[in-house]
């Protein structure tokens, strides 16, 4: 009898056995290292018998996967510390018009504490700005849009990028009040230069043209005119040098030279140069000052300078019989310097201008001066950490004042 065929049986039986047992215990192992990878993600081994390979790729993969995932979040932490940081606003919408994203900047602009998940028509309030992010939606291209907030008094550019790839877009909102009021002191400035200048000019033109027509060899129109040209070049020369002086102080090019000064040494040295001037227009000038007045830290040539410049305008607008008091006093870290007067005064609407280029109280437009001496004398106060202001009552008088830091050893 042959029995290959029952051997050959036999072996193949065994062979299925032994194939089918480790397949079920491989796929068990399998099962548990599922659960494993489910339940412990953190704590995967890499030793189990028959899956060391298996083990040790996804091991890797994880690694692999939180090194990414690191990365990724310190790109997010960096991106979300620049988005808050930058001055101008930002907005991410999505394609059914909800803010998804909101900087503090754009909170701050559109003056809102919570705008997520709201619509972008409630958080930026603006038929035009709306308008622009509409047209972004429709035409899926950048769009521009420039308003002026007057309630706010604010001038805001917004930009609108469509996002490709969800469907929405990306706002970006300028805060350009600053630069329009940059350029409309640019502009102002321009003018008024031209304003000064005109009156000047023309007048030595028709003084120039009379003498040409024969008033130069008339012995007595001839000096005369001259004399007024002489005036009107002095004038023109004084504005080039305040202009020169103004421009020096902003930029920065003139340098204090400080050391302790007493504020009484300051005020009476202010008070002589303009002694002779306050007598001849009939006015009294005084200085009321504590001989133990702490020094201040400052540039004796410059302030000076600011107080005579107040003093010549409080000369200018105080009637004969009026008077003008130089006063000092202590306060916390520095010392108050205020020139007191008894004149016209100014009026409520001009006194926030006083100390802006060329600026002059309409009454005063008649009278001698380039405009620009608060201008300079508030540069120097500020040029020293200090500031400069004024209080005034119309028909009552005006009282300007300015403080310097107190003189200290640690400033050198």
């Amino acid at each position: 009898m042959n029995l290959l065929p029952v051997y050959l049986a036999v072996f193949f039986f065994i062979v299925a056995m032994v194939f089918t047992w480790r397949y079920y215990d491989l796929k068990k192992r399998m099962n548990d290292y599922a659960d494993i990878v489910r339940n412990y993600p953190n704590d995967l081994p890499t030793d189990l018998k028959s899956l060391e390979n298996l083990s040790n790729s996804i091991a890797t993969l994880k690694a692999n996967f939180n090194h990414r995932l690191s990365t990724l979040g310190s790109e997010n932490a960096r991106l979300s510390t620049v988005l808050e940081q930058l001055t101008d606003g930002v907005l991410i919408v999505n394609a059914q018009g909800q803010v998804q994203f909101a900087n503090p900047a754009a909170c701050k602009l559109f003056n809102i504490s919570n705008p997520i998940n709201r619509s972008v028509a409630e958080v930026i309030r603006n038929h035009q700005l709306i308008e622009a992010w509409r047209r972004c939606q429709q035409t899926r291209e950048m769009q521009s849009e420039s308003v002026e907030l007057p309630m706010q008094r604010q001038f805001l550019q917004l930009i609108v990028i469509p996002d490709t790839h969800e469907g929405g877009s990306l706002l970006a909102v300028q805060d350009l009040t600053r630069v329009r009021r940059l350029e409309t002191v640019r502009r102002d400035f321009i003018s008024n230069v031209s304003h000064e200048l005109r009156t000047p000019l023309a007048s030595l033109k028709a003084l120039t043209e009379t003498l040409q027509n024969g008033a130069l060899s008339d012995p007595t129109a001839g000096p005369r005119f001259l004399s007024r040209i002489s005036t009107e070049v002095d004038a023109l020369t004084q504005m080039a040098q305040e202009l020169l002086d103004l421009s020096r102080i902003e930029s920065g090019q003139v340098e204090l030279i400080r050391a302790p000064l007493s504020p009484k040494k300051l005020l009476s040295s202010a008070a002589d140069r303009m002694k002779l001037q306050a007598e001849r227009a009939g006015l009294k000038l005084s200085v009321i000052c504590a001989d133990d007045l702490p020094a201040i830290n400052a540039d004796k040539a410059r302030l000076e300078q600011v107080l005579v410049n107040i003093i010549h305008n409080s000369v200018k607008f105080t009637k004969p019989g009026g008077e003008i008091v130089l006063e000092a006093e202590s306060v916390d870290g520095a010392v108050r310097c205020a020139v007191r007067d008894t004149g016209a005064g100014i009026p409520l609407e001009s006194l926030s201008r006083i100390f802006e280029r060329f600026y002059r109280v309409d009454k005063s437009r008649t009278g001698s001066g380039t405009g620009l001496g608060l201008s300079i004398s508030k540069h120097i106060v500020e040029a020293h950490g200090g500031k400069i202001w004024a209080e005034s009552e119309e028909g009552r008088g005006s009282v300007f004042y300015f403080e310097i830091p107190l003189y200290s050893y640690s400033s050198y």
